[in-house]
């Protein structure tokens, strides 16, 4: 197709490869959106499939959003409708089959502030001290547990009985129990059900791998476990799954990312293509440079070279300071500088690592 040309080598050989598991190593500013979107269009146009079997997931509404967009434009017609985050995707999903888990098909999704809400009130009845543990403490603990498909009624014997973990174990039965009666869902309840679903009702899942025979999934460094079951489970019929990623961008450990299901991926799907994506638009020579010494230090990676014909560009500068006053004070006279010397306040970014930093740089 014409719109194939725009891309180089590696992504126009990506967005052809259709059949089979494909694993793209996309590194900053490769152009991974546009390798993803020319796929999608290619399969549609070029091999014929039916807009209706493709699956495409990735995290944000954003990226959700552009990705279809994109889509759009290229193709102009058959949109595939499951252009989606995975929440969105679970939440379509257990709408229509939610009976089968013992929810109504209307359930509530409870978000954030509904959460804490109904652990303030939990806290209060249970009669524990709301200033010293607070609802966010215990929903973090929650959240953790249903990332590791830990129950209430697993939570004592995996985390012991000393009092916090019996409290804690006491706050989530009572928080579990309380969505069962309102026929409400958190937002991890829509990923762990989803995989609960497939689970317990084989006819649902053969339903969606019948479905969906192409699947893709963006950011795949940045999936957990759960995540990474309703993936699985959906493309072990076909297994023509695409995921697009970087194993040195992973970012999100703390937030339950396992680096595992990227540098794992050949060993759960056989007969795995590799492509990288290598080629940077976004930066100079000097940054990328900079950039690959310090991830070539990190253990356990996929071995990969970023490069730009962006040119090198200016060398980076690094300066230390004995104290954050001084620290601030010469990026303060670093920016007025630049100004006095024609340029704008907004052709500077200033980028900290802690909330505690930014009081003395503004």
């Amino acid at each position: 197709m014409d719109y194939l040309s725009k891309l180089n080598r590696e992504q126009k050989e990506a967005a052809m490869y259709t059949e089979g598991p494909l694993l793209i190593l996309a590194g900053a500013g490769s152009g991974k959106t546009s390798t993803m979107t020319h796929r999608i269009a290619y399969m549609i146009d070029e091999k014929g499939v039916d807009p209706y079997n493709i699956l495409a997931v990735t995290f944000t509404n954003k990226a959700a959003r552009e990705m279809r967009d994109r889509v759009e434009a290229l193709v102009g017609h058959g949109l595939p409708s499951w252009i989606l985050t995975f929440h969105s995707a679970c939440l379509r999903i257990l709408r229509a089959h939610a009976e089968v888990l013992g929810y109504g098909r209307d359930f509530t999704v409870y978000d954030p502030t509904d959460q804490k809400t109904l652990v303030k009130n939990i806290i209060k009845e249970l009669g524990i001290d709301g200033k010293r543990f607070t609802p966010s403490y215990f929903l973090g603990i929650i959240s953790k547990c249903k990332e590791q498909r830990i129950t209430w009624q697993e939570y004592p014997r995996v985390y012991g009985d000393d009092i916090k973990a019996e409290m804690a174990g006491k706050v989530y039965a009572a928080y579990e129990k309380t969505l069962k009666k309102n026929n409400a869902m958190d937002f991890d309840d829509l990923l762990l059900n989803a995989v609960r679903l497939f689970e317990q009702d084989e006819a649902v899942l053969l339903e969606y791998q019948n479905r969906f025979r192409y699947i893709m999934v963006d950011e795949y460094q940045d999936t957990n476990r759960i995540q990474y079951l309703f993936i699985k489970m959906l493309a072990e019929a076909h297994n023509n799954i695409c995921v697009v990623g970087d194993d040195d961008q992973c970012i999100y450990q703390w937030r339950g990312a396992d680096i595992r299901n990227i540098l794992e991926f050949e060993k759960d799907f056989k007969g795995v293509k590799t492509i990288k994506l290598e080629q940077n638009y976004r930066s100079t020579g000097n940054i990328l440079n900079a950039a690959n010494s310090v991830i070539a230090n990190n253990r356990g990676r996929k071995e990969k070279s970023l490069w730009t014909e962006n040119g090198e560009g200016e060398l980076i500068r690094l300066r230390q300071f004995d104290t954050a006053f001084d620290e601030a004070d010469f990026i303060g006279e670093d920016i007025k500088s630049a100004v006095r010397q024609g340029g704008s306040y907004n052709d500077s970014a200033v980028l900290y690592r802690t909330n505690a930093q930014s009081r003395l740089l503004e």
